[in-house]
């Protein structure tokens, strides 16, 4: 009697988890296929303003209906905040109007959510593109939110190529960082204490006479140099220090001895190798077998060589995005927006204001 009552106990148990586990893979199960049909349908305009760059992008189903931007330069010296935040009042009509025209929508009316650059960047450019999204959202009624600019790099670079769970070798002008998922964040493995090696080569360019931005015109004159010269090379640990790299390079220049050409190889060399090692290692460390490069920077050829001949040599995959969303833009923005967007994450307009000095590890994954 009471083995037939145990035995129907266990059965109904075993009935009742069954049900239970139904259930929540069911609701798994719309919930996915919810954020699927968000993604699907929902078109997102994202707004990119950290620095020099005004930048608007448009995306429907994974696809990238428009990017466009329009970026402040000078002659000579390097970026102004205030110079730059007034370039990005001044043309950001006409980047709304071009990006609507590229993406064939006849008015924002068409767009579900408006995505913007919150953090991290210069205060004053940051102001903007927060003020102009806030202006369309409230305007036409429509969601808003803000993400983080470092993270969105890393987004659009999974979403332009095959990379699965790769360290994302980040090299911008205020940022250069080594980052890879661990324990639901985007964790900072390495990165340069003193400076991001795009800011280090605007000031190595500015000092030498050739403008902003200076990466660009320093790539160029490293073509034509033949001799390399020893420079600092400074690696500590998981981390790198370009600093004095600089003061080095500005000494043998002003020096009178070293032609612009030679120190523009030497310095590309160097901490490109500077860079190199330490991606390997938090590769290594993480125990990941892919590589992806983002940030401005990352145009580089010659960075990319020795990206791809360390991936190569280890057997390990190096992805590297079109110039086009390597550099700040907006179709990151707006990817990155529909990604939190689909997860739940939602932003009252009280909750956009800027976070300039947000670290990459400071926001908890949930998308």
């Amino acid at each position: 009697m009471f083995s037939t009552l145990i035995l129907n106990a266990q059965n109904l148990l075993c009935f009742g988890t069954c049900v239970v586990l139904f259930f929540l893979f069911f609701n798994s199960y719309n919930k996915f296929i919810k954020n699927i049909k968000i993604v699907k349908t929902m078109i997102c305009l994202g707004i990119e303003s950290t620095a020099h760059t005004f930048g608007i992008g448009i995306i429907k189903n994974r696809k990238i209906l428009a990017n466009v931007k329009d970026s402040y330069t000078t002659k000579k010296g390097g970026i102004i905040p205030q110079k730059s935040a007034e370039h990005h009042v001044e043309i950001c009509d006409k980047v709304i109007k071009k990006v609507l025209e590229k993406a064939k929508l006849k008015s924002i009316k068409e767009i579900d959510l408006i995505a913007f650059s919150q953090s991290p960047g210069l205060g004053h450019c940051l102001r903007i593109g927060a003020n102009v999204a806030r202006s369309l959202s409230i305007l036409y009624n429509k969601p808003i939110i803000g993400v983080n600019h470092c993270i969105a790099h890393l987004k659009i670079g999974k979403l332009l190529t095959e990379a699965k769970d790769p360290v994302l070798l980040y090299v911008s002008g205020a940022n250069t960082q080594v980052i890879a998922l661990e324990g639901g964040k985007y964790r900072i493995f390495g990165e340069s204490l003193d400076g991001g090696v795009g800011n280090f080569l605007d000031t190595f360019a500015r000092h030498i006479g050739i403008g902003f931005p200076g990466g660009p015109k320093i790539a160029k004159l490293a073509e034509k140099g033949k001799k390399l010269i020893e420079i600092p090379y400074i690696v500590k640990g998981m981390d790198i220090s370009v600093s004095g790299i600089l003061t080095r390079l500005k000494q043998l220049y002003d020096s009178g001895k070293y032609n612009k050409e030679d120190l523009a190889y030497s310095c590309q060399e160097t901490v490109f190798a500077m860079l190199i090692e330490v991606a390997e290692r938090a590769m290594a460390h993480c125990n990941k077998n892919e590589l992806l490069l983002g940030g401005g920077v990352a145009c580089n050829k010659r960075l990319q060589e020795m990206a791809k001949q360390m991936c190569k040599e280890r057997g390990s995959k190096c992805f590297v995005p079109a110039n086009e969303y390597l550099i700040d833009n907006g179709a990151m923005i707006a990817w990155l927006g529909l990604l939190e967007y689909d997860t739940g994450v939602r932003m009252k307009i009280e909750e956009t204001e800027i976070k300039p000095y947000e670290r990459t590890d400071d926001v908890e994954v949930v998308w």
